[in-house]
């Protein structure tokens, strides 16, 4: 027995030992595996991150892109590296993740519809990408350079989009538009970009980026109107030899009745469907013809001349290029502040004075302007602040007027500056005295030792009232005593400055905040003999405007012939292919004239 128990203890410890072998076996095993194999598998991972970053990050560098019609993309780098800085430098839209086609497809999408926001398509490559997705898609995970390569192409191409749907796609200052320079960024485009990825709202991008302006959101949406008028209409080719009047025949009627019920200007009651057959132009047509004057900045009086004829012969896709200029244009304001403004559309010459622009038109002060010549007295595009209204001004004259118009009938009379109230001072001032004339008084205003004036009165074409906003280019707003041009369709005749019809009602707007000024006083201070400054409290926001389609405030589109011919500059300006440098739309220490609102 005792025997028997000791072999069983020799077994039973024998077994102990070959568990335990077996144990440490699979302990060591489990060991290796975590010390040694681990290692392996992160280093894999860290190759494939490390690889695609250095891709990324050489793309960058080299600021050239081969997937790219516009392959330079120098000044969307400092955007790009941000945006991909934010994502570890690793890929954005070919991380595998259950998003990866649904984000692609939505950007590839905002970039095929980008002629809804006035943009054109062909500008980010969306069929070079479409052609190239499903080989990126199918891309082994070490395929770090095309995988970079079509990652960073897609980026870069979104980036361009939002950039020229938020700042436009030409420096205004580079075609002579005076406008402000931004004074920072509001709109931080990676960060938007690498947000909506995250929350795959990509196809919202638009919307947040676009601007906000009323004007903008309503020419967007008779942008789409206009469009497919040009896809779906046959254009009109109205031939006429002379005017038609009302009451006269016109053998085109119902060609034309069908053309202003298309445009939405004639609404046409089935009841007088059967009066189809007159040719007579009369009635309800005449309106209609009316308001299509006056929606293309003609004479609504309803005769049907040539400039009649032209407009509606213009091919709606004209129409839409007008429109989509109009939109880049607005793109080029920097926010603008609620509150007051004053806005001046130069080839529409008119003036709008709006008691807040981002609350609802109403009390909307509108009239009628006289702008510079086209050929020869531009007015310039600016954006300034009324900060003084002279009652009874003087007229500086420049010198410029005076060696063209004066100095002549100068020389051929003595006595005529005399006679037409003008007088000799050695700098212009309200406060400054005259001094007598001489026989040397023509050549030291020739010299520039003397300049000319003119006096309050009603040779004065300033008339009564002057509206300083300092600018670079010594523009104003002032009333005149040449009321008879407001009744002309078109109003380019002044030498630059800005003629209004009513500066008694543009006074009442500027100083209606004003202690002390009232409908009274401005008419007194309107027929004092004394010249009297008033330096506004609180300076009002002024814009001189270039553009040839706009809303008006009865919600009326109204496009206005191309008096400057700034529209054929700025579609040449379009077609460059460069990207719009940063350094054109903000203030920086080189910046050698600013002007603020």
């Amino acid at each position: 027995m005792t025997h028997s128990m000791g072999k069983l203890a020799i077994s039973n410890k024998s077994l102990l030992s070959s568990g335990m072998c077996l144990y440490s076996r699979r302990l060591l095993i489990f060991i290796y595996l975590n010390l040694f194999m681990q290692p392996l598998v992160a280093e894999t991972g860290t190759n494939q991150s490390t690889g695609v970053a250095s891709e990324i990050s050489a793309i960058i560098a080299v600021k050239q892109h081969p997937y790219l019609k516009q392959s330079n993309f120098l000044h969307r780098t400092d955007d790009l590296d941000n945006l991909y800085k934010m994502n570890g430098y690793q890929l954005l839209w070919l991380g595998h993740s259950s998003s990866t086609e649904k984000n692609i497809a939505e950007v590839l999408n905002l970039f095929e519809t980008a002629a809804i926001n006035g943009l054109n398509p062909a500008n980010y490559d969306p069929e070079a990408l479409q052609q190239k997705l499903q080989s990126a898609l199918s891309l082994e995970a070490d395929a770090y350079r095309q995988l970079a390569l079509y990652d960073t192409a897609l980026s870069i191409s979104l980036l361009r989009f939002l950039h020229d749907l938020h700042y436009g796609r030409v420096s205004p200052q580079g075609i002579n538009f005076n406008l402000k320079l931004r004074e920072k960024k509001l709109s931080d485009l990676p960060a938007l970009i690498k947000d909506n990825v995250a929350k795959g709202t990509i196809h919202q991008l638009p919307v947040l980026v676009e601007p906000k302006l009323k004007q903008y959101q309503k020419l967007k949406h008779a942008l789409a109107n206009y469009r497919q008028l040009a896809g779906v209409s046959q254009p009109i080719k109205m031939i006429i030899n002379k005017s038609i009047r009302p009451g006269e025949n016109f053998s085109q009627i119902e060609n034309l009745r069908q053309f202003l019920v298309l445009l939405g200007d004639f609404s046409e009651p089935q009841s007088e469907a059967d009066t189809r057959k007159s040719k007579l132009y009369k009635g309800k047509i005449v309106e209609a013809v009316k308001k299509f004057q006056y929606r293309h900045g003609l004479a609504n009086d309803g005769i049907i001349g040539k400039g009649t004829q032209e407009a509606i012969n213009t091919p709606f896709s004209q129409r839409v290029t007008q429109i989509e200029l109009a939109m880049e244009r607005l793109r080029w304001l920097p926010e603008l502040n609620p509150g007051r403004l004053i806005i001046v559309n130069i080839p529409s010459f008119q003036l709008w004075a709006f008691n807040d622009l981002g609350g609802a038109n109403k009390d909307i002060v509108n009239m009628k302007v006289v702008v510079g010549k086209a050929l020869k007295n531009q007015t310039p595009v600016l954006m300034a602040e009324l900060s003084f209204i002279d009652f009874m001004p003087y007229w500086n004259i420049p010198y410029s007027i005076f060696k063209e118009e004066i100095l002549p009938k100068w020389l051929r009379d003595h006595s005529y500056l005399e006679k037409e109230k003008m007088e000799l001072v050695y700098s212009f001032g309200n406060n400054v005295k005259p001094i007598a004339f001489s026989e040397f008084s023509i050549d030291q205003v020739k010299q520039g030792l003397l300049k000319i004036r003119q006096r309050p009165g009603k040779k004065n074409p300033l008339g009564q009232v002057k509206f300083i906003f300092p600018n670079k280019d010594d523009v104003y707003l002032h009333g005149t005593p040449a009321n008879a041009l407001f009744s002309k369709s078109r109003r380019d005749f002044s030498h630059g400055c800005v003629r209004v019809e009513d500066p008694e009602l543009l006074a009442e707007f500027a100083l209606k905040d004003q202690e002390g000024w009232t409908k009274e006083t401005i008419m007194l201070a309107m027929k004092s003999a004394k010249t009297e400054r008033v330096v506004l409290k609180k300076p009002i926001p002024v814009l001189f405007f270039y553009t040839t389609t706009f809303i008006d405030q009865n919600d009326q589109l109204v496009f206005y012939p191309d008096i400057y011919g700034h529209d054929a500059v700025l579609m040449g300006a379009l077609q460059k292919t460069e990207d719009l440098s940063d350094s054109a739309l903000f203030v920086s220490n080189r910046t050698p004239f600013r002007q603020g609102l």
